[in-house]
């Protein structure tokens, strides 16, 4: 039984990889996909608030889908679909291929990124300890390698298939055979309590959807906004203003990569309101910087603070819900969207209207108010921390071979 954890925590990890490369190829090549099709600058936010919003549907689809489908079938199919989106944004040549493209892949990423998370949390239930970050440091790990290898197609000039193929002719079928060793939780039965239904359900969700609408409003902030910001603002070099997200998302992975350690040491509630008061403190530091070096210091505190919390937020939902986790998580999931939807419109909205030294005390504001909330992330009966695991072999499902 054992086995089969470490299969699934294994080929689950592939699958957050596979993903975090995937669309780090996708957003950071988004000039080369203007370029490619011509799609003007007045379009262009269009096509990119199109992807988001389709994925908060593939969400919800996806918790309505699991009724009757395992999520391992999803994630196993929607996996797929995602890479081979990719390849056609980089492959087409027409306005309507794009859209298509990114259609498919906006909804399949929907139903990934829900059918990963309920599978995490599911399979964190059953080792009866903190491994949900695990998962997220390495989809990190993937976001770096696939921010990489997009400035590597960039910097030699590759047409975007070139630079696609190979990714995806190797992600895909190792993502199609890892997914032979996915572990289900056990089938989830809905209390009468109404616990994955009605008004009550989201009432006691409703702490956690605005913590990751806060920490996503957050991250977007500095994925849009960094560069401009250093140079801009904070007088750097254009080819200095590059680093700041490169670091912001190495300090991710390593926030994410101990993470763990500090849930089973110190409690959920612990690391979250240590993250959120870090990843504020990096928002002072970039909104009262003198210069660009202690901006990127700035920068370097915002990726260790608000690493934790979104993994953090779907490991709750399953604690609060744990007979109805895999609902909890695609509804959480959709506010995924709504933080980087919100996010990077509101900073430049404030920023022109007023300053962008201004705006960047707005999403410290809100990833503050995470602190009336951490009470949420507190450990149920189940607590995973030190003296309080359950046993391994608790609430193990069935492996997804032979669904």
């Amino acid at each position: 039984m054992t086995d089969v954890l470490r299969r699934g925590r294994a080929s689950l990890a592939f699958s957050f990889f596979a993903q975090g490369v995937a669309f780090a190829l996708l957003v950071t090549r988004i000039p080369a996909v203007q370029d490619r099709y011509g799609v003007s600058d007045a379009l262009l936010p269009a096509f990119l608030a199109a992807v988001p919003v389709l994925a908060g549907v593939g969400s919800v689809t996806t918790e309505r889908l699991v009724r009757r489908i395992p999520p391992s079938r999803l994630l196993r199919w929607s996996q797929p679909v995602v890479l081979l989106a990719l390849l056609g944004v980089g492959a087409g040549d027409r306005m309507a291929g794009l859209a298509v493209a990114l259609a498919a892949f906006g909804l399949a990423v929907g139903a990934l990124d829900a059918s990963m998370n309920m599978l995490g949390v599911s399979l964190q239930r059953s080792y009866g300890r903190s491994i949900m970050l695990s998962f997220h440091a390495v989809y990190s790990l993937g976001g770096i390698l696939g921010a990489s290898l997009a400035w590597a197609g960039a910097h030699w000039h590759l047409a975007l298939w070139v630079s696609y193929l190979p990714v995806v002719a190797v992600l895909l079928p190792a993502a199609l055979v890892g997914s032979r060793w996915y572990v289900d939780g056990e089938s989830e039965a809905v209390s009468a309590e109404g616990q994955a239904a009605g008004v009550v359900a989201f009432r006691m969700l409703l702490p956690l959807c605005l913590v990751m609408t806060f920490a996503y409003i957050g991250d977007s902030t500095v994925s849009n906004w960094s560069a401009k910001y250093l140079q801009d603002v904070l007088g750097s070099s254009e080819q200095l203003a590059t680093v700041p997200y490169a670091v912001y998302m190495v300090t991710t992975l390593l926030g994410r990569s101990i993470g763990d350690f500090g849930v089973r040491r110190f409690g959920a509630a612990a690391v979250v309101r240590t993250g959120a008061v870090v990843a504020a403190v990096g928002f002072a530091v970039v909104a009262g910087a003198p210069g660009a070096w202690v901006g990127m210091l700035g920068f370097t505190l915002l990726g260790l603070g608000l690493c934790v919390l979104v993994p953090q937020t779907f490991a709750a939902a399953g604690r609060l819900f744990p007979g109805a986790s895999d609902a909890a998580v695609a509804r959480l999931n959709v506010f995924n969207y709504v933080g980087f939807l919100v996010g990077s419109p509101l900073v430049g909205a404030l920023g022109d209207a007023w300053s962008y030294r201004g705006a960047m005390l707005v999403p410290m504001a809100l990833v503050l108010v995470t602190l009336v909330y951490a009470r949420s992330f507190a450990a149920q009966p189940d607590r995973y921390g030190g003296g309080h695991e359950r046993p391994r072999t608790a609430d193990v499902g069935r492996g997804s071979n032979g669904l």
